[in-house]
């Protein structure tokens, strides 16, 4: 894949906030392809005439298919700093998630336990405690209705591996184009139907409250998706 322009939301001494898109890896892997980390640290490095390597810590992570907002620390001071808030989940993560139209659970808090494959890079969502499971719990309401499918908003307790996913595929109800867990069929553009919405947190140095938001690109399958 081509490498794209960043899209920066946010720039200090301390942090880069960038609106990841679809089918770009966080950070690197078997693949070879270029991550968003090092693709910051180029920007970095261009835009103040950086000599030498550039430090760029990775806080979180974005699944490969999934787009949004992604806090990158600039210090080795800001990623402790960073980590620990994500450690201690004081961290708001707010997404949209595109389901079926006729998706309609009895609760707007979803309850599973996750078991995480690593050689499949895979979770399992189950109804009950399971061995070696962890708790997944998030909250969710209906944003928009579009033609075919459901616009959620969703706001995670948690943060399991691939728990968004999980747990709605084991409701039958697999967001779209995400084949891995049971979608029909694909998405153009690598995407699947989840875009880390908002991201707020606490300024590593300042302590400020801060809100990052990012739109989904306005191509594929968020083409049809209110970004307001």
């Amino acid at each position: 894949m081509a490498t794209q322009a960043l899209s920066v939301l946010y720039e200090d001494n301390h942090l880069l906030v960038v609106n990841k898109p679809a089918g770009v890896l966080t950070q690197g892997d078997q693949t070879g392809d270029e991550p968003l980390v090092e693709q910051g640290k180029a920007y970095i490095k261009k835009k103040y005439n950086k000599p030498g390597a550039v430090f760029l810590g990775v806080v979180h992570r974005l699944d490969r298919p999934t787009s949004g907002v992604i806090v990158l620390a600039r210090t080795s001071k800001a990623l402790a700093r960073l980590n620990e808030q994500f450690k201690q989940r004081t961290v708001t993560k707010q997404y949209w998630a595109l389901v079926g139209k006729d998706f309609n659970p009895p609760s707007n808090t979803l309850t599973h336990w996750l078991v995480r494959n690593a050689a499949k890079n895979k979770s399992t969502a189950y109804q009950k405690e399971m061995p070696l499971s962890k708790k997944g719990v998030l909250h969710f309401t209906v944003k928009q209705e579009l033609e075919h499918y459901l616009l959620l908003e969703i706001e995670l307790e948690t943060g399991r591996h691939h728990q968004i996913r999980a747990q709605f595929s084991a409701l039958g109800f697999p967001l779209l184009g995400d084949l891995k867990y049971g979608a029909k069929r694909s998405a153009p553009h690598g995407a699947i139907g989840l875009h880390a919405r908002l991201l707020a947190l606490n300024h590593p140095v300042t302590q400020e409250r801060m809100v990052f938001e990012a739109p989904p690109a306005k191509q594929g399958i968020w083409k049809a998706v209110l970004c307001d």
